[in-house]
Protein backbone atom coordinates (compact mmCIF):
# COMPACT_ATOMS: atom_id res chain seq x y z
CA UNK A 1 0.00 0.00 0.00
CA UNK A 2 1.32 3.58 -0.94
CA UNK A 3 1.05 6.14 1.67
CA UNK A 4 0.56 9.57 1.57
CA UNK A 5 0.65 12.28 4.21
CA UNK A 6 -1.29 15.39 4.43
CA UNK A 7 -0.34 18.30 6.68
CA UNK A 8 -3.33 20.92 7.82
CA UNK A 9 -3.88 22.82 10.43
CA UNK A 10 -6.66 23.40 12.75
CA UNK A 11 -10.19 24.65 11.18
CA UNK A 12 -8.22 23.47 8.03
CA UNK A 13 -11.12 22.45 4.89
CA UNK A 14 -11.01 19.16 3.57
CA UNK A 15 -12.38 18.62 -0.28
CA UNK A 16 -12.76 15.97 -2.84
CA UNK A 17 -12.60 19.13 -5.01
CA UNK A 18 -9.23 19.93 -7.06
CA UNK A 19 -7.82 22.90 -4.75
CA UNK A 20 -4.09 24.42 -3.76
CA UNK A 21 -2.91 22.54 -1.11
CA UNK A 22 -2.28 24.87 2.16
CA UNK A 23 -1.97 24.74 5.26
CA UNK A 24 -5.73 25.84 5.41
CA UNK A 25 -7.47 23.94 2.70
CA UNK A 26 -6.47 20.56 1.25
CA UNK A 27 -7.91 17.86 -1.65
CA UNK A 28 -8.50 14.05 -0.08
CA UNK A 29 -10.09 11.33 -2.46
CA UNK A 30 -13.83 10.14 -1.84
CA UNK A 31 -12.79 6.67 -0.07
CA UNK A 32 -11.06 9.05 2.63
CA UNK A 33 -13.58 11.73 2.62
CA UNK A 34 -16.23 8.88 4.06
CA UNK A 35 -14.06 7.44 6.04
CA UNK A 36 -13.28 11.15 8.08
CA UNK A 37 -17.22 11.66 8.51
CA UNK A 38 -17.46 7.59 9.85
CA UNK A 39 -14.79 8.40 12.73
CA UNK A 40 -15.72 11.52 13.17
CA UNK A 41 -19.64 10.60 13.73
CA UNK A 42 -18.24 7.33 15.86
CA UNK A 43 -15.93 9.96 17.91
CA UNK A 44 -18.89 11.91 18.76
CA UNK A 45 -20.90 8.94 19.91
CA UNK A 46 -18.59 7.93 21.85
CA UNK A 47 -17.18 10.85 23.49
CA UNK A 48 -18.64 13.94 22.62
CA UNK A 49 -15.88 15.09 20.84
CA UNK A 50 -16.16 17.03 17.44
CA UNK A 51 -13.82 17.02 15.24
CA UNK A 52 -14.47 18.01 12.31
CA UNK A 53 -17.60 19.68 10.89
CA UNK A 54 -19.50 19.44 6.87
CA UNK A 55 -19.55 22.67 5.64
CA UNK A 56 -21.78 21.97 1.88
CA UNK A 57 -21.62 18.54 0.32
CA UNK A 58 -17.95 18.72 -0.46
CA UNK A 59 -16.50 20.37 2.22
CA UNK A 60 -15.12 19.33 5.68
CA UNK A 61 -13.94 21.44 8.62
CA UNK A 62 -11.55 20.60 11.38
CA UNK A 63 -12.01 21.56 14.58
CA UNK A 64 -9.66 22.49 17.36
CA UNK A 65 -8.07 18.99 17.67
CA UNK A 66 -4.70 18.62 17.05
CA UNK A 67 -2.43 15.62 15.69
CA UNK A 68 -2.60 12.73 13.51
CA UNK A 69 -5.62 10.81 11.93
CA UNK A 70 -4.36 7.60 9.49
CA UNK A 71 -6.94 6.31 7.43
CA UNK A 72 -6.98 2.60 6.07
CA UNK A 73 -7.00 3.93 2.61
CA UNK A 74 -3.25 4.68 3.62
CA UNK A 75 -3.84 8.67 4.19
CA UNK A 76 -2.42 10.13 7.26
CA UNK A 77 -3.49 13.90 7.76
CA UNK A 78 -1.33 15.59 10.89
CA UNK A 79 -3.31 18.33 12.38
CA UNK A 80 -1.24 21.03 13.41
CA UNK A 81 -1.68 24.04 16.45
CA UNK A 82 -2.56 27.46 14.32
CA UNK A 83 -1.02 29.50 16.71
CA UNK A 84 0.07 32.15 13.70
CA UNK A 85 -2.22 34.02 11.47
CA UNK A 86 0.70 34.06 8.79
CA UNK A 87 2.30 30.51 6.50
CA UNK A 88 6.02 30.34 6.12
CA UNK A 89 8.44 28.23 5.49
CA UNK A 90 9.27 27.86 8.95
CA UNK A 91 5.06 27.24 10.21
CA UNK A 92 5.55 23.60 9.96
CA UNK A 93 8.18 23.10 11.67
CA UNK A 94 7.60 25.37 14.79
CA UNK A 95 4.24 24.03 14.97
CA UNK A 96 5.64 20.73 15.40
CA UNK A 97 7.70 21.92 18.56
CA UNK A 98 5.36 23.77 20.37
CA UNK A 99 2.76 20.74 19.75
CA UNK A 100 5.33 18.45 21.04
CA UNK A 101 5.49 20.75 24.49
CA UNK A 102 2.49 21.12 24.84
CA UNK A 103 2.30 17.32 24.68
CA UNK A 104 4.92 16.75 27.45
CA UNK A 105 3.32 19.46 29.36
CA UNK A 106 -0.02 17.64 29.49
CA UNK A 107 1.62 14.21 30.39
CA UNK A 108 3.93 16.16 33.20
CA UNK A 109 6.81 15.23 31.76
CA UNK A 110 10.36 16.26 33.21
CA UNK A 111 12.34 18.83 31.83
CA UNK A 112 13.65 17.95 28.43
CA UNK A 113 17.41 16.70 28.89
CA UNK A 114 20.31 17.45 26.49
CA UNK A 115 19.37 13.97 24.27
CA UNK A 116 16.32 15.79 23.63
CA UNK A 117 18.09 18.27 21.52
CA UNK A 118 18.38 15.66 18.39
CA UNK A 119 14.63 15.15 18.89
CA UNK A 120 13.68 18.58 18.77
CA UNK A 121 15.57 18.48 14.46
CA UNK A 122 13.15 15.36 14.54
CA UNK A 123 10.88 16.60 11.98
CA UNK A 124 8.19 14.27 11.88
CA UNK A 125 4.37 13.65 11.91
CA UNK A 126 3.40 13.91 15.45
CA UNK A 127 2.72 9.67 15.58
CA UNK A 128 6.67 9.07 14.24
CA UNK A 129 7.83 11.42 17.16
CA UNK A 130 5.90 9.71 19.93
CA UNK A 131 6.99 6.29 18.68
CA UNK A 132 10.84 7.63 18.98
CA UNK A 133 10.06 8.91 22.43
CA UNK A 134 8.54 5.74 23.20
CA UNK A 135 11.89 3.72 21.61
CA UNK A 136 14.46 5.59 23.35
CA UNK A 137 12.71 5.46 26.79
CA UNK A 138 12.03 2.01 26.26
CA UNK A 139 15.86 0.95 24.85
CA UNK A 140 16.69 3.07 28.30
CA UNK A 141 14.96 0.10 30.59
CA UNK A 142 16.85 -2.47 28.19
CA UNK A 143 19.74 -0.63 28.87
CA UNK A 144 19.28 -0.60 32.92
CA UNK A 145 17.81 -4.17 33.07
CA UNK A 146 14.15 -5.76 32.57
CA UNK A 147 12.89 -6.70 36.07
CA UNK A 148 11.69 -10.11 36.39
CA UNK A 149 9.44 -11.36 39.17
CA UNK A 150 8.39 -14.37 40.49
CA UNK A 151 5.32 -15.81 39.36
CA UNK A 152 3.07 -18.72 40.80
CA UNK A 153 2.52 -21.98 38.28
CA UNK A 154 0.27 -24.53 39.15
CA UNK A 155 0.88 -27.65 36.48
CA UNK A 156 0.66 -31.51 36.69
CA UNK A 157 4.45 -33.18 36.41
CA UNK A 158 5.96 -36.65 37.43
CA UNK A 159 7.88 -35.22 40.05
CA UNK A 160 7.39 -33.27 42.86
CA UNK A 161 8.43 -29.21 42.78
CA UNK A 162 7.47 -26.72 45.06
CA UNK A 163 4.28 -27.68 46.62
CA UNK A 164 1.70 -30.60 46.40
CA UNK A 165 -1.81 -29.09 45.66
CA UNK A 166 -3.29 -31.55 48.12
CA UNK A 167 -7.06 -30.37 47.39
CA UNK A 168 -6.31 -31.66 43.57
CA UNK A 169 -4.31 -34.42 44.44
CA UNK A 170 -6.92 -36.28 46.32
CA UNK A 171 -9.67 -35.45 43.53
CA UNK A 172 -7.39 -36.72 40.96
CA UNK A 173 -8.36 -40.82 39.33
CA UNK A 174 -6.29 -43.24 40.60
CA UNK A 175 -5.31 -43.97 36.94
CA UNK A 176 -3.30 -40.82 37.30
CA UNK A 177 -1.28 -42.12 40.50
CA UNK A 178 2.20 -41.17 39.07
CA UNK A 179 0.95 -37.69 38.17
CA UNK A 180 1.35 -34.88 40.99
CA UNK A 181 -0.54 -31.64 41.06
CA UNK A 182 2.11 -29.17 42.40
CA UNK A 183 2.42 -25.19 42.95
CA UNK A 184 5.65 -23.53 41.88
CA UNK A 185 7.51 -20.17 41.64
CA UNK A 186 9.65 -19.67 38.82
CA UNK A 187 11.65 -16.23 38.07
CA UNK A 188 10.30 -14.52 35.52
CA UNK A 189 10.33 -11.41 33.10
CA UNK A 190 6.82 -12.40 32.42
CA UNK A 191 5.19 -9.52 34.10
CA UNK A 192 2.52 -6.52 33.26
CA UNK A 193 5.18 -3.54 32.72
CA UNK A 194 7.15 -5.61 30.30
CA UNK A 195 3.90 -7.07 28.74
CA UNK A 196 2.40 -3.86 27.96
CA UNK A 197 5.88 -2.56 26.73
CA UNK A 198 5.94 -5.89 24.26
CA UNK A 199 2.66 -5.00 23.13
CA UNK A 200 3.60 -1.30 22.52
CA UNK A 201 6.33 -2.47 20.78
CA UNK A 202 4.67 -4.59 18.36
CA UNK A 203 2.35 -1.64 17.19
CA UNK A 204 5.04 0.48 16.91
CA UNK A 205 6.76 -1.84 14.83
CA UNK A 206 4.26 -2.15 12.53
CA UNK A 207 3.19 1.02 11.85
CA UNK A 208 6.01 3.27 11.96
CA UNK A 209 7.05 4.62 8.49
CA UNK A 210 10.43 6.31 9.52
CA UNK A 211 13.34 3.69 8.56
CA UNK A 212 15.55 4.57 11.95
CA UNK A 213 12.20 4.02 14.73
CA UNK A 214 11.75 0.55 12.15
CA UNK A 215 14.96 -0.39 12.72
CA UNK A 216 15.23 0.19 16.07
CA UNK A 217 11.71 -0.93 17.16
CA UNK A 218 12.92 -4.39 15.12
CA UNK A 219 15.92 -4.38 17.30
CA UNK A 220 14.59 -4.02 20.72
CA UNK A 221 11.75 -7.07 19.43
CA UNK A 222 14.52 -9.53 19.01
CA UNK A 223 15.63 -8.97 22.91
CA UNK A 224 12.31 -8.87 24.07
CA UNK A 225 10.96 -12.24 22.32
CA UNK A 226 10.74 -14.58 25.05
CA UNK A 227 8.22 -11.66 27.05
CA UNK A 228 4.39 -12.25 25.81
CA UNK A 229 2.07 -9.51 24.75
CA UNK A 230 -1.11 -8.13 27.35
CA UNK A 231 -3.74 -9.97 26.96
CA UNK A 232 -6.01 -7.14 28.98
CA UNK A 233 -4.18 -3.76 28.63
CA UNK A 234 -6.05 -1.60 31.32
CA UNK A 235 -5.83 -4.29 33.84
CA UNK A 236 -1.88 -4.43 32.93
CA UNK A 237 -1.84 -0.77 33.59
CA UNK A 238 -2.95 -0.68 36.88
CA UNK A 239 -1.13 -3.28 37.77
CA UNK A 240 2.29 -1.12 36.98
CA UNK A 241 4.34 -1.38 40.12
CA UNK A 242 5.53 1.73 41.74
CA UNK A 243 8.20 -0.69 43.27
CA UNK A 244 11.82 1.44 43.82
CA UNK A 245 13.58 -1.28 41.81
CA UNK A 246 11.30 -0.22 38.87
CA UNK A 247 11.52 3.57 38.92
CA UNK A 248 13.72 3.35 35.54
CA UNK A 249 10.34 2.23 34.04
CA UNK A 250 8.83 5.49 34.76
CA UNK A 251 10.03 7.63 31.69
CA UNK A 252 8.41 4.98 29.14
CA UNK A 253 5.16 4.65 30.81
CA UNK A 254 3.20 7.87 29.54
CA UNK A 255 4.63 6.61 26.05
CA UNK A 256 3.40 3.09 26.56
CA UNK A 257 -0.12 4.51 26.94
CA UNK A 258 -0.25 6.60 24.33
CA UNK A 259 0.79 4.22 21.97
CA UNK A 260 -1.52 1.72 23.49
CA UNK A 261 -4.57 4.45 23.73
CA UNK A 262 -5.07 3.24 27.61
CA UNK A 263 -6.93 5.96 29.69
CA UNK A 264 -4.25 8.61 28.21
CA UNK A 265 -5.87 12.08 29.42
CA UNK A 266 -6.69 13.99 25.92
CA UNK A 267 -6.31 11.07 23.71
CA UNK A 268 -8.62 9.42 20.86
CA UNK A 269 -7.27 6.20 19.37
CA UNK A 270 -8.11 5.86 16.41
CA UNK A 271 -8.96 2.24 14.30
CA UNK A 272 -7.49 2.94 11.43
CA UNK A 273 -3.67 0.70 10.11
CA UNK A 274 -1.65 2.61 11.90
CA UNK A 275 -1.36 5.56 15.04
CA UNK A 276 -3.88 7.74 15.02
CA UNK A 277 -3.87 10.56 17.84
CA UNK A 278 -6.06 13.34 17.98
CA UNK A 279 -5.99 16.35 21.33
CA UNK A 280 -7.95 18.83 21.86
CA UNK A 281 -5.94 22.08 21.89
CA UNK A 282 -7.88 23.92 24.46
CA UNK A 283 -6.70 21.70 27.03
CA UNK A 284 -3.29 21.38 26.10
CA UNK A 285 -2.88 24.67 26.23
CA UNK A 286 -4.58 25.10 29.53
CA UNK A 287 -2.34 22.35 30.95
CA UNK A 288 0.68 23.98 29.24
CA UNK A 289 -0.15 27.47 31.07
CA UNK A 290 -0.95 25.59 34.27
CA UNK A 291 2.55 24.05 34.36
CA UNK A 292 3.91 28.03 34.00
CA UNK A 293 1.89 29.35 36.27
CA UNK A 294 2.88 26.41 38.73
CA UNK A 295 6.50 26.60 38.70
CA UNK A 296 6.51 30.57 38.66
CA UNK A 297 4.64 31.02 41.89
CA UNK A 298 6.58 32.23 44.93
CA UNK A 299 6.66 30.41 47.90
CA UNK A 300 3.56 30.50 50.29
CA UNK A 301 0.94 30.72 46.94
CA UNK A 302 -1.04 27.52 45.99
CA UNK A 303 -2.61 26.79 42.41
CA UNK A 304 -5.38 24.46 42.40
CA UNK A 305 -6.20 23.07 38.86
CA UNK A 306 -10.41 22.62 38.18
CA UNK A 307 -11.36 24.03 41.28
CA UNK A 308 -15.05 22.92 42.35
CA UNK A 309 -15.51 23.82 45.21
CA UNK A 310 -18.78 26.71 44.48
CA UNK A 311 -21.95 25.93 42.34
CA UNK A 312 -23.51 28.63 40.34
CA UNK A 313 -27.10 28.50 42.41
CA UNK A 314 -28.68 26.38 44.92
CA UNK A 315 -31.54 24.39 43.81
CA UNK A 316 -33.71 22.45 46.82
CA UNK A 317 -31.40 22.41 49.18
CA UNK A 318 -28.15 21.13 46.84
CA UNK A 319 -25.68 23.04 44.29
CA UNK A 320 -26.25 23.01 40.76
CA UNK A 321 -24.22 23.78 37.75
CA UNK A 322 -20.40 23.18 39.51
CA UNK A 323 -18.01 26.27 38.65
CA UNK A 324 -15.41 25.27 37.83
CA UNK A 325 -12.23 27.69 36.55
CA UNK A 326 -9.14 26.15 35.16
CA UNK A 327 -6.63 27.70 37.80
CA UNK A 328 -7.65 28.95 41.19
CA UNK A 329 -4.35 30.64 42.87
CA UNK A 330 -4.38 31.47 46.72
CA UNK A 331 -1.88 33.11 48.80
CA UNK A 332 -2.19 34.70 52.14
CA UNK A 333 -5.14 36.67 52.29
CA UNK A 334 -5.08 36.72 48.34
CA UNK A 335 -7.19 34.63 45.59
CA UNK A 336 -7.30 35.34 42.42
CA UNK A 337 -9.42 33.25 38.86
CA UNK A 338 -7.34 32.24 35.54
CA UNK A 339 -8.41 30.80 32.94
CA UNK A 340 -6.82 30.27 29.55
CA UNK A 341 -8.67 30.38 26.27
CA UNK A 342 -6.68 28.94 23.21
CA UNK A 343 -8.04 31.44 20.96
CA UNK A 344 -6.37 34.27 18.32
CA UNK A 345 -6.57 37.69 19.86
CA UNK A 346 -6.05 40.86 17.73
CA UNK A 347 -5.29 43.60 20.53
CA UNK A 348 -6.43 46.26 18.08
CA UNK A 349 -9.53 45.36 16.53
CA UNK A 350 -11.83 47.45 19.39
CA UNK A 351 -14.57 47.80 16.71
CA UNK A 352 -15.55 43.57 17.17
CA UNK A 353 -14.45 43.53 20.98
CA UNK A 354 -10.89 42.15 19.77
CA UNK A 355 -11.73 38.45 19.34
CA UNK A 356 -13.12 38.44 23.13
CA UNK A 357 -16.18 36.05 23.58
CA UNK A 358 -19.04 37.50 25.33
CA UNK A 359 -19.58 34.21 27.46
CA UNK A 360 -16.62 33.42 28.79
CA UNK A 361 -16.81 36.99 30.39
CA UNK A 362 -20.05 35.64 31.76
CA UNK A 363 -18.43 32.69 33.10
CA UNK A 364 -15.25 35.01 34.37
CA UNK A 365 -17.60 37.48 36.63
CA UNK A 366 -19.42 34.11 37.67
CA UNK A 367 -15.74 32.20 39.58
CA UNK A 368 -15.45 36.15 40.61
CA UNK A 369 -18.62 36.24 42.65
CA UNK A 370 -18.13 33.18 44.36
CA UNK A 371 -14.39 32.59 44.74
CA UNK A 372 -13.35 35.99 45.35
CA UNK A 373 -16.32 38.10 46.54
CA UNK A 374 -17.30 41.47 44.87
CA UNK A 375 -13.42 43.02 44.84
CA UNK A 376 -10.36 41.08 43.34
CA UNK A 377 -8.69 40.44 40.06
CA UNK A 378 -9.50 37.92 37.08
CA UNK A 379 -7.02 36.61 34.30
CA UNK A 380 -7.95 35.61 31.17
CA UNK A 381 -4.90 34.07 29.46
CA UNK A 382 -4.53 33.74 25.77
CA UNK A 383 -1.79 32.58 23.10
CA UNK A 384 0.89 35.68 22.36
CA UNK A 385 0.73 36.74 18.39
CA UNK A 386 1.96 39.38 16.46
CA UNK A 387 -1.43 40.93 16.65
CA UNK A 388 -1.89 40.56 20.44
CA UNK A 389 1.75 41.26 22.20
CA UNK A 390 0.45 43.22 25.26
CA UNK A 391 -2.34 43.34 28.31
CA UNK A 392 -5.35 44.70 26.99
CA UNK A 393 -6.43 47.79 29.27
CA UNK A 394 -8.47 46.06 32.08
CA UNK A 395 -12.05 45.49 32.28
CA UNK A 396 -14.15 46.31 35.33
CA UNK A 397 -17.47 44.17 36.34
CA UNK A 398 -17.45 46.24 39.08
CA UNK A 399 -15.29 49.50 41.09
CA UNK A 400 -13.17 46.30 43.00
CA UNK A 401 -13.71 43.78 40.06
CA UNK A 402 -11.06 43.78 37.71
CA UNK A 403 -10.67 41.53 34.62
CA UNK A 404 -6.71 41.45 32.79
CA UNK A 405 -6.48 39.63 29.63
CA UNK A 406 -2.70 38.89 29.32
CA UNK A 407 -0.57 37.36 26.50
CA UNK A 408 0.91 34.24 26.98
CA UNK A 409 4.14 33.66 25.02
CA UNK A 410 4.02 30.11 23.53
CA UNK A 411 7.39 29.95 22.53
CA UNK A 412 9.10 31.41 26.21
CA UNK A 413 6.44 29.90 28.14
CA UNK A 414 5.55 32.87 30.07
CA UNK A 415 3.09 36.09 30.41
CA UNK A 416 3.52 39.97 29.33
CA UNK A 417 2.16 42.45 31.15
CA UNK A 418 1.39 43.31 34.77
CA UNK A 419 1.35 41.15 37.28
CA UNK A 420 -1.79 40.46 38.98
CA UNK A 421 -1.50 37.08 39.84
CA UNK A 422 0.29 37.89 43.52
CA UNK A 423 0.07 41.02 44.39
CA UNK A 424 2.76 42.56 46.40
CA UNK A 425 5.03 39.69 45.45
CA UNK A 426 7.52 39.74 42.93
CA UNK A 427 7.31 37.19 40.34
CA UNK A 428 10.24 35.93 38.54
CA UNK A 429 10.91 38.31 35.70
CA UNK A 430 8.90 36.44 32.74
CA UNK A 431 6.15 37.89 34.55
Amino acid sequence: MSYRTLTVREFARLTTSAVPTTLDQAQVTDADFEWLCEISARMRTQSGAHILHIDGRRWLRLDNYVGVLESPGGLRVEILPKHVERIDSQTVRCARVLLRRMLEASMNLTPREGGEAALDQFDHPLTEWVMRQFLLALEYVVKRGMRSDYLRVEEEQRYLRGQLDMAKQARASPARADIFNIRHDVFSIDRAENRLLKSALQRVSKSSRDADNWRLANELLHILKEVPTSQNVQADFRSWSTDRLITHYLRVRPWCQIVLGDQMPLALAGEAQGISLLFPMEKLFERYVGRALRVSLPVGYRLTEQASRHWLCDHENAGIFRLEPDFLIEGPDFATVVDAKWKLLDGADRTNNYGLRQADFYQLYAYGQKYIGESGELTLIYPRTGRFETALEPFYFAPGLRLHVLPFDLNAENLHGPNHLAPGVGLPSSF
